[in-house]
């Protein structure tokens, strides 16, 4: 985010899922979670966030990061909560979950690949604008 000239502003304790706030374009300012996967899990989970606790929340924002896919998504607090899922049972009931990658076998090499999922290649971003300007 530095990199790219973004104006962030980084908490000293992270109490409310915030792990950045931003000011934007316009000069107003939004709040920001940042989720990453590295390659030292499992290729098959990827790109799979769990067990994140999250009510809808304004001028809130997420940016999910793959290792594995070098894929980003950016996605706002109400899509999250539209395309992740809600456990009902267990023991992280309540809690939500988003899975951006499937599996498939590679037509050249044929070895199973993680993929970006076709209904998360909307979220798919290669810088912050969608953070920056209102409008993006």
């Amino acid at each position: 985010m530095l990199k790219q000239g973004l104006d962030v502003y980084v908490p000293l304790v992270d109490d409310n899922a915030i792990d950045a706030v931003i000011r934007r374009a316009d000069g107003s300012f939004i709040e920001v979670q940042l989720k990453a996967r590295s390659k030292d899990i499992a290729f098959k989970d990827a790109a799979l966030f769990s067990a994140l606790t999250h009510e809808l929340r304004e001028n809130y924002w997420f940016v999910f990061y793959s290792e594995w896919l070098e894929t980003t998504w950016i996605m706002t607090s109400q899509e999250f909560i539209a395309a992740s899922n809600q456990n009902k049972t267990g023991k992280n009931v309540g809690k939500r979950s988003i899975w951006f990658n499937g599996m498939r076998r590679n037509k050249d090499t044929l070895l199973r690949e993680p993929y970006v999922k076709k209904q998360f290649e909307k979220y798919v971003v290669t810088d912050f604008a969608k953070l920056t300007n209102p409008q993006a």
